[in-house]
Order: structure tokens, then C-alpha cells, then sequence
């Protein structure tokens, strides 16, 4: 009864998630409405926590007192659902570190991300929050902060727990560059570079940062903690490179520090992430490792020593080294003594770059197989991406389902391992996947909206797939792929219906003979939007 009473407590009257400005507001300044705990339940709790005051804590109780997992989320970018072997048997990309981790763990065939692009995914993955709600673009070379100041952040959230929290790698959520200007301009020279650069990850939640902010974007130099390590002092040349190996760089004009090497930001970050899982050795203070790869986004630079290791051509090389990379993080994290006490979760941002449908046609890999569409768009391969979880003692390992879960599930899933209460104005599309992961449920969430550009929406409810839009496509040079994979052709109707369990390579739309599904689909999707949230918790 003990036992059971303090969790109800904990889970009605902890007030973690509510802001102001850039902290949290104390217990004493809550409104009581967010306490939600009875005052004779208040009365009794205290009777009965002076009667058991001197009893020691039973075993049970002192572990869920301990029960702070560490967190590490190894987050790729520009991933297809068909790039990891374990996902696409016919693929032509060896991952076998990747192929283990799902093997100790449980394996989602239908994860998503939120958008089918950069930013917004990762700042509903950070929020528990839908992108569209806020904003739809990314943040572009040296833009701002995608942000609120009042907007509670997973690391936020954590920090609050006493974890501490780190970011390495891809960050591209924008930091305040104008504080740093002193004159018009994009050269080297019009930014004072000894100064702190606000508004980036220390001022969301993250207590160390490494990283060079985006691989392609300016400035092509490394950023620790919010201070550049070495100030740029040349212009963006990428004929000072060694050649890249396929498609384009897509690099962004800007400020470079002399000697930069694209092909050492994956080794680099990498050798980072191993120092940091190493040095949490013998330390008691939980962790929050976001780890965020550049990889395999373009441009498609892997190192010499992988040329050649897969059958997909530099991407899929690039792959190749991406899961090598995976390997060393989850050594240092072994070797860190704290695997067994580790939430390891790896996923992707959006689908593969448009450079895939040659690939396809070249070497025969498809990376979002089975999936229809890539990056931007909001058929299934733009979303659709590889999601696995190990979490010692929760999940069970070699599991597979293909229950529906989202990125942004994330934040939720933790607070409740922690017994932490969100705020109505917290993760406001975040489900929680406890039951799922522990195997007491077989789903927790039934619909999710995907979406990269405005006007532009597709929801999912169950089995069925509803594009609110005549296409679902954003990419070009589909054209040429769909007739090779049997695809029919538009049938120039407004909307687009599938049946997933039927169809899940999109292919044949049924909305004109399903006009009722496609109007109970519009207004569920109408609902989502006007209500302001998703997530169970927020339902009257």
C-alpha cells in the first residue's frame, strides 16, 4: 500500500514541466488546479508518512527511488526505412551493428518522424510536439532559433531529474548568429567569433554541445559548448576538398576555417560521442546523450577505407560507415560499465535524398523500400524510417512490431518512466509507449499526421492512409521510377486514399469509392489541427 500510494503521488503532483522564461516555476508558484490531488488524500498521505517514517525502504522502492535510466538517442539523417538490413533483406547495405542493436531490443517497422525534413523533425522529437503547429521549413545557413523561450525541451525536462545533458553533432535548430554580428554581410569578417553565440542548444536544456551545427551550412568550423573552438577566417572553397563521391555537395556559401575537411566531421563527432559515454564511468549522475549524425545526409563523403563495402554504390558505403560509427558508440558505452542501464534508441529524421532513385536504377537498392516517395514528401518513404528501442529490463530483445509510434512519443514515454507529470502546454502530441515497450499493450497510438510543407497534410488512423492533396509527392524524378515498380499513374483525383494493411506501397487510391472514410479521415485530421494536441493525456 505504501509503495502504491507515494507512486500515485508522484505522478499527480510533480510539477516538473511548467515554464516561465527560461526556467521552471517552482512548487510553491504552481497553480494548485496542476497538483490535481485530493486534500483528504493530501491529510492521509501525511498520516501515513509519519508512520512510516522510521520503517527502511523496502527493496522495491528503493530501486524505483533509482530508476533514472540513462538515455542515448543515435538519430541519422536522410535514412530510408530499406537502408538497414535488418529492415530490407534484399538490400544491398551490410549494418551489422545496427542489425544487433534491433536484435537486443525491439524492432518498430511502422515508426515515423514528424516531418519529411531536417528541422521540424527534430524539434518534435525535442518537444513531443507537431512541427506544424509551430512551423514548417528548416532553420536556413546561420538562421535563428526554432525555439520559444517558454517551450519545454526533453533535455529541459531530463535536466530538471538531475541528468546530465549533452548534444553532439547535427544540431540545425538555429542559434541567435545577429548577437555576434558587427556588420552586414557573410564573410568572415562580420562576425565577432570570441563571443558566446546565444540561443543554441545550452539555452535549451543542454548542459555540453559539440558540433559543427550543420555539415552543409555555414560556418564550416566546430562549436563547442556556444563559442567557436577556432574562428572561420577564409570562404567556403570546396575545391579545396577532396572530391566527393556522389551527387553534390549542396554546401552553403559562408565563413570556413582554413584546412576544414568535410570528411572528418563523421570521425570527429564520432571519436566525441565515445569520449563522452567513456568519461560517464563510475559516475552516479544519470546522462542524456543526443547524438546526432550528419550522416548520410549529402554530401555523400564516406571515408576511403569504406569505399566498396556495400552494393549501393558511396551511399550506401556512406551507410556502411554510419553503422561502424553506431559500433564505437555502443562499445564506449559498454565499456562505460552503463549498457545495462541505457535506453539505446536509434532512428532517422526523414527518408533518403532524391539521389536514390538513381541508386535504384543503378544497383538495384531502393532505401525507402517498400515505400513510395522520399525526403519531402508525404507519401510513406518520406516519414516512414527505421525506429528501434533497447531499454534493459523493459524491452524484450528480438521483439518486432508493427504497432504505430512517432518520434514524437519520445519525451512522453520518459517523462512517465519518471514519473513525471507533463503540463497541458508540455508535449502536447507525445503518447506514451511504457505499455507497449513492456509488452502489456499492443498499441497506444492510433492515428498520426504527417507533414513537411503548409497545405500539404496526410493522416494516419489505423490501417488507413488519407493524402489530404491531390499528390503526396514534393521530390522530383519519380517519373521515371513508378512505371519500374508497377505504379499506375495519377488518377487526378483531389485526395489520395490507401489501405496500408493492403497496400503499402501506395499504389492504387481508393478515395472515389471511399468517400465516407475520406470525410471521417478530413475531420479527424480537421480535429487534430483546431484541439491543440494528440496525446491521451490532454482528452477531456
Amino acid at each position: 500500500m505504501w509503495e502504491k500510494l507515494r507512486k500515485n503521488v508522484i505522478q499527480t503532483s510533480r510539477p516538473v514541466s511548467v515554464r516561465r522564461g527560461h526556467g521552471l516555476l517552482p512548487a510553491q508558484d504552481l497553480p494548485h488546479s496542476l497538483f490535481r490531488v485530493p486534500f483528504m488524500f493530501r491529510i492521509a498521505f501525511s498520516v501515513l508518512l509519519v508512520c512510516f517514517s522510521f520503517v527502511p525502504l523496502s527493496g522495491s522502492l528503493a530501486a524505483a527511488q533509482k530508476n533514472r535510466p540513462n538515455i542515448l538517442i543515435l538519430y541519422a539523417d536522410d535514412l530510408g526505412f530499406g537502408d538497414l538490413s535488418c529492415y530490407n533483406p534484399k538490400g544491398k547495405i551490410p549494418t551489422p551493428n545496427l542489425d544487433k542493436l534491433a536484435a537486443s531490443g525491439i524492432r518498430f517497422t511502422n515508426g515515423h518522424s514528424s516531418s519529411g525534413i531536417c528541422t521540424p523533425s527534430r524539434y518534435a522529437l525535442l518537444t513531443g510536439r507537431h512541427h506544424w503547429r509551430d512551423f514548417h521549413g528548416i532553420v536556413n545557413a546561420m538562421g535563428s532559433s526554432v525555439f520559444k523561450p517558454q517551450r519545454l525541451t526533453m533535455p529541459e525536462m531530463l535536466k530538471e531529474e538531475g541528468y546530465a545533458t549533452a548534444a553532439i553533432g547535427k544540431w540545425h535548430l538555429g542559434w541567435d548568429w545577429e548577437a555576434i554580428r558587427i556588420k552586414k554581410g557573410n564573410t568572415p569578417d562580420c562576425f565577432d567569433w570570441s563571443k558566446k553565440i546565444p540561443d543554441g542548444p545550452l539555452a535549451h536544456g543542454f548542459d555540453h554541445y559539440f558540433g559543427d551545427t550543420v555539415i552543409n551550412f555555414p560556418p564550416y568550423a566546430w562549436i563547442e559548448d556556444d563559442k567557436l573552438v577556432k574562428a572561420p577566417d577564409t570562404m567556403k572553397d570546396e575545391k579545396a576538398w577532396k572530391p566527393i563521391k556522389e551527387g553534390g555537395w549542396e554546401c552553403r556559401p559562408g565563413p570556413m576555417v582554413t584546412g576544414w575537411d568535410p570528411y572528418a566531421v563523421l570521425p570527429t563527432l564520432t571519436e566525441k560521442g565515445v569520449e563522452y559515454l567513456k568519461s560517464r564511468k563510475d559516475q552516479k549522475e544519470p546522462f542524456f546523450l543526443y547524438f546526432a549524425f550528419p550522416c548520410p545526409h549529402a554530401p555523400i563523403i564516406p571515408n576511403d577505407e569504406f569505399d566498396g563495402k556495400s552494393g549501393a554504390g558511396p551511399f550506401g558505403d556512406f551507410v556502411v560507415e554510419t553503422d561502424a560509427m553506431v559500433g564505437k558508440l555502443l562499445a564506449a558505452l559498454e565499456e562505460s560499465g552503463h549498457a545495462d542501464d541505457t535506453v539505446v534508441v536509434f532512428t532517422a529524421d526523414n527518408g533518403p535524398e532524391k539521389y536514390a532513385y538513381a541508386r535504384d536504377e543503378k544497383y538495384g537498392h531502393w532505401s525507402p523500400e517498400p515505400f513510395r516517395g522520399l525526403k519531402r514528401d508525404i507519401y510513406e518513404g518520406g516519414h516512414h524510417v527505421p525506429f528501434i528501442i533497447r531499454w534493459p529490463g523493459v524491452t524484450k530483445p528480438g521483439k518486432v512490431t508493427d504497432a504505430l509510434v512517432s518520434q514524437i512519443d519520445l519525451m512522453g514515454t520518459f517523462a512517465s518512466a519518471l514519473n513525471l507529470l507533463l503540463a497541458d502546454d508540455a508535449a502536447e502530441d507525445s503518447h506514451d509507449l511504457l505499455p507497449l515497450l513492456e509488452g502489456k499493450a499492443d498499441k497506444v497510438r492510433q492515428s498520426h499526421v504527417h507533414n513537411t510543407f503548409a497545405r500539404q497534410y496526410a493522416i494516419r488512423d489505423g490501417d488507413w492512409l488519407l493524402i489530404d492533396a491531390k499528390t503526396g509527392y514534393r521530390t522530383g524524378g519519380w517519373q521515371a521510377w513508378e512505371p519500374r515498380h508497377g505504379y499506375p499513374g495519377d488518377d487526378n483525383q483531389p485526395v489520395e486514399l490507401y489501405n496500408l494493411a493492403e497496400d503499402i506501397g501506395q499504389r492504387h487510391n481508393v478515395a472515389a469509392d471511399q468517400p465516407e472514410k475520406v470525410k471521417e479521415m478530413q475531420a479527424l485530421l480537421t480535429k487534430i489541427q483546431e484541439q491543440g494536441h494528440s496525446a491521451p493525456r490532454l482528452e477531456k
